[in-house]
Parts: structure tokens; C-alpha cells; sequence
């Protein structure tokens, strides 16, 4: 019987992660389909040396993947650990995979209120063990004010502020609730900029995660008087490569921001224009690609964002050439770039530039592509044309250009 009892309290093998041989806490697939404790892949994946393969499989790995939570695989663990006896020999190590009462949640709350560091970290725990506990922490009455005086408060450690915000950046919050958060702590821009400030790589990722939210809940009274310096540390997760979705968040939020008041100088100003053309440099993957495009575009539409963009040494050639190389969308982005750099910052510098770095060939072929659309094609013509009797004069044009355009 005994031998039973202890068979019965061994882990089962598709419980154990292939990298820690542990029990999962938070199991993730990667697109091979296997499963992984997130904090070990996490480490693997960011290890010295990038070994962009999946351990298991050896199989190759896109650069900045996504790790997609396996809610089916957490909830059979956390079944399985509900049965465990209390007194086993593994009953410490599942002690905490064991399903929390709402009683338990309201008691972490309660605690968190008065911003006890241990309480805050529980409640992020929960937020991103499963869909079940994430949702049974969102139905607590007041928990987003909660949350948010412990971000604004002035008494609260900088600990207890960042990990306050790890939770509300993982939490589903209803507009109507985004609304009063922003109004009722007037500050909450000035704390979120603090820790945006810290030595903390993931609490400056949860900060920008929860400015993005903020951003596209359209908020106005609170996004109009947004400061410069929040503005700066934004354009500072982006300069500082903090993590693929980090960078993802930031695109976002500046992309949402920037229709608002004088918020492109200050973008512009924070070195914005800079940062998203080394980001483009660097071949980042699709959607990090469009979304840098996109704020650029909106970044150009005022003569700050254009005369940075041409200031740079890069600027336009590396714009020009992610037309037709990256998607329809990235290439409708660049060439609505490179027509506010044409009508309006067209120096003879400038031109000369379009026409050696290969931007007038890309346009040129944007024309008679099929991965254009008749838009794109309209303003690469558009450009074309603006210039032609300058770009006809260049040698380092083909007759293709001659034959489009002829004198």
C-alpha cells in the first residue's frame, strides 16, 4: 500500500519540463509543439550566444517567437495537484500549482492595499499562472484602484510600485475602469515614468505595457497632458531593445500617442526618429518591422520628424529599402515616408541620396509590382514624378526610370 501511495505522488513525465526536469508552474508551447516551464525557455532562449534552436527538437527558431501559454497542460497539472495528499513526497513542490480560493485572492488584496512586497508578488503570480486565476482576480471588486494607489502612492517602495504594475499590465481592464484609474490618481503618469526608470528589465516592460493599454483606450484627459519625460523613457524601451514584446508595446503606444497635441515634437525630441531607424537596421521580424514604419510615418508628418530622419545617415536608404521586401503593409508605410521627405524636406542632398541609395529604383519597381497596392502605387508615382527632371539627370538610375519618366 505504501509503495502505491508513492507511486501515486511521483510526477507524472509530461508534467516535468524537458530543460529543468521540474515540475511546469507555467507551461508554455513553442511553434515545434513542445512544452516548456516558461522561466527555463526563457532562459535558454536568452542566454549567451542566442541558441535560437528548440531543445528538444533542435529544430531552428524565429528571433523574438511569442511562447504560447499551454492553459490545457496548466490545468492537468493543477488538477493532478489537488490530488496530491498533504504530506507526500512532492506535496511542497505542488503546494503552490494548487487552485486559489477567491477568499485567498481577496486576502492577498487586502494586504497588497497596504503594499506588502509579498502580497503584490503573489497576485502576479496568479495573473499569469492561467486564464482561471487571471479571471478570478479581475471579477474582485476594487482590485484596479487597489492596484493603482499602490502605484501612485508616495509611501510605497519602488519594489512594491513595480510589482503592482507587473500585475495591472497582465490583467483585462474594462475601459470604464481604464477611465477612472487615470482620473482618480492624477500622478500615475509621473509613477509609471519612475519605474519606467528602473534597473528592472521586466518591470520596464510591464510599464510600457500598461502606458500601450492606457494609449489605445484613448483616455484623453489623461493622454493630452501626458509629460515628455514618460514620452522619453518609451522611446527608451525602444532604443534599449528590452524584450520583442517590450519593443512591440512601445511601437503601440507611441503610434497612439502621437496624434495627440505637440506629443510628436516630443517623441521626435526624445530621439525617437533615431531609435526606429537603428531598430529597422537591425531586420527586426515583420511586425516589429510595420509597427516601426508606421510611427515613423506619423512621426514625419511634422518638420521635426522629417529634418531627424534625413539627418541621419541611414535614415531614408533604410526606409527605401524595406519596400518590397518585408509586406504590403511595411511597403505602403515607407513610401508614404518617403513621399513626406520628397514634398517637403526635398533638398538637392536629399535627392542625390534617393537616387544613390537605390530609393528611386525601389519606387520604380513599387510601380509595376503586384505586392503593391493601387494606393502605394499612387504615391510612389506621386514621388516620381515631383523629381523626375532631377533623378533623370543621375547616372545611377536605369533606363528603367528614363522609359517611365522621359523629358
Amino acid at each position: 500500500m505504501a509503495a502505491m501511495a508513492s507511486a501515486a505522488a511521483e510526477v507524472p513525465s509530461y508534467f516535468v519540463c524537458p530543460i529543468s526536469l521540474q515540475l511546469m508552474r507555467d507551461p508554455v508551447t513553442l511553434p515545434t509543439g513542445i512544452s516548456y516551464d516558461r522561466a527555463a525557455i526563457a532562459r535558454w532562449l536568452a542566454a549567451p550566444g542566442a541558441r535560437r534552436t528548440c531543445p528538444v527538437t533542435r529544430q531552428p527558431l524565429e528571433h523574438g517567437l511569442e511562447l504560447t501559454p499551454n492553459h490545457t497542460l496548466r490545468r492537468l497539472i493543477q488538477s493532478w495537484a489537488a490530488s496530491v495528499s498533504p504530506g507526500s513526497a512532492v506535496d511542497e513542490e505542488v503546494a503552490a500549482l494548487r487552485p486559489v480560493s477567491s477568499d485567498e485572492v481577496a486576502s492577498l488584496l487586502s494586504d497588497a492595499a497596504a503594499a506588502q512586497v509579498g502580497a503584490l508578488r503573489r497576485l502576479r503570480e496568479l495573473a499569469a499562472e492561467c486564464e482561471d486565476s487571471r479571471a478570478m482576480l479581475e471579477s474582485q471588486g476594487g482590485v484596479f484602484d487597489v492596484l493603482s494607489r499602490v502605484v501612485t502612492s508616495g509611501s510605497a517602495c519602488s519594489t512594491a510600485r513595480e510589482e503592482a504594475v507587473g500585475v495591472l499590465a497582465s490583467l483585462r481592464i474594462p475601459e470604464q475602469e481604464l477611465i477612472g484609474v487615470s482620473t482618480r490618481h492624477g500622478n500615475l503618469a509621473e509613477s509609471l515614468t519612475a519605474v519606467l526608470r528602473s534597473s528592472n528589465l521586466q518591470s520596464r516592460a510591464h510599464a510600457v505595457q500598461l502606458v500601450r493599454t492606457l494609449a489605445d483606450a484613448v483616455v484623453p484627459a489623461w493622454v493630452i497632458g501626458l509629460n515628455a519625460e514618460l514620452l522619453a523613457e518609451v522611446v527608451g524601451v525602444v532604443r534599449d531593445r528590452v524584450s520583442a514584446r517590450a519593443t512591440k508595446a512601445s511601437l503601440h503606444a507611441l503610434a497612439a500617442l502621437c496624434p495627440y497635441g505637440r506629443h510628436r515634437v516630443k517623441i521626435v525630441g526624445a530621439g525617437a526618429v533615431a531609435a526606429l531607424v537603428e531598430l529597422l537596421l537591425d531586420e527586426p521580424e515583420r511586425r516589429v518591422c510595420e509597427l516601426a514604419l508606421a510611427v515613423l510615418d506619423r512621426l514625419c508628418t511634422c518638420a521635426e520628424g522629417r529634418a531627424e530622419l534625413v539627418a541621419h545617415a541611414a535614415g531614408v536608404a533604410v526606409v527605401g529599402k524595406k519596400v518590397l521586401r518585408v509586406s504590403e503593409a511595411a511597403s505602403e508605410r515607407a513610401v508614404r515616408v518617403l513621399r513626406s521627405v520628397a514634398r517637403h524636406a526635398a533638398t538637392p542632398a536629399v535627392l542625390q541620396e534617393m537616387a544613390q541609395c537605390g530609393v528611386v529604383g525601389k519606387l520604380c519597381l513599387a510601380l509595376r509590382s503586384e505586392q503593391c497596392g493601387v494606393k502605394t502605387k499612387e504615391k510612389a508615382h506621386e514621388v516620381l514624378k515631383l523629381h523626375s527632371r532631377v533623378w533623370r539627370a543621375s547616372p545611377c538610375l536605369s533606363p528603367s526610370f528614363l522609359a517611365l519618366y522621359p523629358s
